[in-house]
């Protein structure tokens, strides 16, 4: 009996530190989340800036909500080893599960209002590795940080001052090339046209333990047909998804992965950034496109292209949109299989448009 002073004073010190680390928890939790600062930026706030005046809709992804899923290989010719140890870069053919889609946040966007167009994919190896990227038409990124992203959303989407964007343009001058490059109105007629792009930098690491920044393009063996404004109208809401349709079912559609390595020097920060054309350029190989099938039901419905999911031999460098991207996209997942009622999925046996 004579130790249970020192017994229930060494229970009490272990309750009291079981309380500071459970405070200290749900203080870092409450800080990520941005409850004890309102002004800083969190990827649910980016997440709602993203939703039309009139909500989102609901069972949708809250950005790049309308698209069609594909499935097909990569077929890596092995080139890309020698910059990177991940497997799907040694020779061989890796299945890949995609999606072609719309920079919207309105599924029912007719397609000629939209003039971003975006290619995801995620390639599987027999070892169990995954690469998730989820890229873009344009050669650069409209802003340099994700706070600028943020500020653009709410400036675009300010109706009560007409000077919102052009406040926006004049704190964020790098914003003009892209602008320039959307009101060129240059489009092709087809997702399988399209070169698309992982504007982002990430770090490749090889057999040998070397680091190299790149950046990678898929490049369309289809020759791009440029048309104007009226002639997409003039091919209806939703021509891309049926003429890839068609283009699929005719033959497969390829495109060959290029990865461009960077120099000494070169901005891997900034996505607003392109690097020079004479950078050394390395085939990787070909992704090719075997079978269409519709987003309601399709295997790329519930799949999170989480540009952060990569395999041994990449990892993320210090552009800081990866990690915004994977934490937005996260938010948006959850929210929208949460929704998943609303969703319009095909009944079971039903025919598929």
């Amino acid at each position: 009996m004579a130790d249970r002073p020192t017994s229930n004073a060494s229970n009490v010190r272990s309750l009291v530190l079981i309380a500071v680390v459970v405070v200290a928890l749900v203080a870092a939790f409450a800080f990520t989340a941005g409850w004890l600062s309102p002004a800083r930026l969190t990827p649910a706030k980016i997440v709602n800036a993203l939703a039309p005046p009139g909500g989102p809709t609901l069972g949708f992804r809250r950005n790049h909500a309308k698209g069609i899923c594909f499935t097909g290989n990569f077929e890596s010719n092995g080139a890309a080893a020698a910059l990177s140890k991940a497997p799907m870069f040694a020779a061989g053919s890796y299945p890949v599960t995609g999606r072609f889609n719309l920079a919207t946040a309105d599924p029912k966007a007719p397609d000629s209002a939209v003039p971003v167009r975006g290619l995801s994919l995620r390639i599987v190896t027999p070892d169990g590795s995954e690469w998730r990227s989820a890229m873009i038409d344009a050669p650069f990124f409209a802003v340099s940080t994700p706070q600028a992203f943020y500020a653009l959303l709410k400036a675009s989407a300010d109706k009560s001052n007409p000077d919102a964007m052009k406040n926006f343009i004049a704190a964020h001058p790098e914003f003009g090339a892209f602008a320039a490059w959307v009101g060129a109105g240059r489009r092709t007629a087809s997702f399988a046209e399209e070169r698309y792009n992982s504007l982002n930098s990430f770090i490749f690491t090889n057999a040998e333990g070397q680091d190299q920044a790149v950046r990678w393009s898929f490049v369309p063996a289809a020759q791009p047909e440029i048309v104007t404004p009226d002639q997409l109208k003039a091919r209806g809401a939703d021509f891309l998804d049926a003429d890839i349709a068609q283009r699929v079912q005719s033959a497969p559609q390829r495109w060959t992965m290029v990865v461009t390595v960077a120099n000494p020097g070169d901005p891997t920060a900034d996505p607003t950034k392109a690097w020079p054309d004479d950078r050394r350029k390395v085939d990787a190989g070909t992704l090719v496109v075997n079978a269409i099938e519709p987003e309601p039901d399709g295997p790329c419905r519930d799949l999170n292209f989480d540009p952060t999911v990569l395999p041994p031999g990449m990892h993320v460098s210090d552009d800081p949109f990866p990690a915004a991207r994977s934490a937005a996209y996260a938010v948006s997942f959850d929210r929208r299989t949460a929704e998943d009622k609303d969703y319009p999925h095909h009944p079971a046996g039903g025919a598929t448009p």
